[in-house]
């Protein structure tokens, strides 16, 4: 593509898609799909192969994209909680125990029952790690005794922490670093997932998975290396945060709580990222962190402590889960009366790294957020012409240095 202003929203909607398709994805192994979904996906992908469609065009089906980006994320939420119950407030060990144990990652919560189901009674221990923690929020899976905690950070640490594991590795989705030889013969994969060298466990939608073999692997192996110990909070997705809302609303009135930050998104392991944990850190004391997907590991286990019960980092879930953030604000829209979702005293700081986290971007503009920053580097896909589209029309912008965006999001006028 030539004109590189259509390259760019082409891009841009090119990683919109491949987020919408992930969260699909998930869905469907829940048996759910949304056939809008998918007619759109399919029509989008064609729309860019079409040359007659100018720049209003492209930024039309750019909005479009981020309409069908909430419906899937909708999509996926109703299939997690009609499966598995609302999240609820839970503090997850991330500390070990003396049994062998697996470390699930990704974000399958089907791979994650299955695996639950084979291992009861076996003496062999399930963790959770990454994307995965969230599965803890869910009453379904609180039945079983040896799911035991949340290992490790996020998944770009995985090269230092799966060398402690000492236990088998199980990859349901992406988020896979090159593994090294140290635990390679440990790593397995499911689903979507697949590494050469690896074992592949099979297993379509629908179908009964055989996790025996990772099982006997797992009881040859010594327990986990603890490599850290407590406790973390999480479980606010929507349902639990509206169940709170009379506490939260209050807090509000009181001025106990005077903004939300969103910080939902992705980690990575580029040292710029270093500036979400020195902006939380730096955050006034009656401002609330509402987070999703990985981008949490960056301050989910800082002492920020609460306020008046509330805790200062509201853990909504996996990347996904920024559905439930966006249902948390349209709510205390309605709450205040508000005409406008931008009056709401919520400031937006997403860290972004691939194209789930530009599906959730796209959805949040769709819903008419405005002002949101994106870091630790806006998207090399935006064109100069496609970013001043986005500036003037929806106020998106680059991070600064925190003493910088500290003062711009808590300045006296905002």
């Amino acid at each position: 593509t030539e004109n590189e202003d259509v390259r760019s929203l082409r891009e841009m909607i090119t990683y919109g898609l491949k987020g919408l398709a992930a969260y699909s994805k998930h869905a469907n192994a829940l048996m759910q799909d949304n056939e809008e979904v998918d007619a759109f996906i399919q029509s989008a992908l064609a729309k860019l192969l079409d040359d007659s469609l100018g720049l209003d065009d492209l930024v039309a089906l750019t909005l479009e994209t981020g309409k069908y980006g909430v419906d899937g994320m909708a999509l996926l939420d109703g299939a997690n909680t009609g499966a598995y119950g609302n999240p609820e407030i839970t503090e997850v060990n991330i500390g070990v125990r003396n049994n062998p144990g697996i470390l699930v990652s990704g974000h399958d919560l089907k791979d994650l029952e299955q695996l639950l189901e084979q291992t009861k009674g076996t003496g062999v221990d399930v963790y959770t790690h990454s994307e995965m923690l969230p599965a803890h929020y869910y009453p379904a899976f609180k039945k079983y005794d040896n799911f035991v905690g949340n290992y490790g950070n996020a998944w770009w640490k995985q090269k230092e922490e799966f060398d402690f594991f000492n236990g088998p590795i199980l990859m349901t989705t992406n988020c896979i670093v090159p593994p090294k030889d140290s635990y390679k013969d440990r790593l397995y994969t499911t689903g979507a997932a697949g590494y050469p060298g690896c074992t592949h466990i099979p297993g379509e939608i629908g179908e009964q998975k055989d996790f025996s073999a990772i099982i006997e692997h797992a009881k040859r192996c010594p327990a986990p290396t603890e490599i850290e110990t407590g406790e973390l909070i999480g479980g606010f997705a929507h349902a639990q945060v509206l169940a709170l809302a009379d506490q939260v609303v209050e807090a509000v009135k009181s001025g106990a709580i005077k903004k939300f930050v969103v910080m939902a998104g992705c980690d990575g392991r580029a040292k710029s990222r270093d500036y979400y944990t020195e902006f939380a850190k730096a955050l006034p004391q009656d401002t609330v962190v509402l987070t999703a997907g990985c981008a949490k590991y960056r301050y989910n286990k800082l002492p920020l402590g609460d306020i008046n019960g509330i805790p200062r980092v509201l853990d909504a879930g996996q990347c996904n889960d920024s559905y439930s953030l966006a249902v948390i604000a349209l709510k205390l829209k309605e709450v205040f009366g508000l005409d406008d979702i931008n009056d709401l005293p919520i400031i937006y700081n997403i860290a972004w790294y691939e194209q789930k986290a530009v599906i959730v971007l796209l959805a949040l503009l769709y819903l008419g957020v405005k002002n949101i920053h994106l870091g630790p580097t806006l998207p090399a896909f935006l064109s100069p012409n496609v970013a001043k589209v986005l500036v003037e029309n929806f106020g998106i912008a680059g991070i600064g240095t925190v003493e910088d965006d500290l003062k711009l999001f808590f300045s006296t006028n905002k």
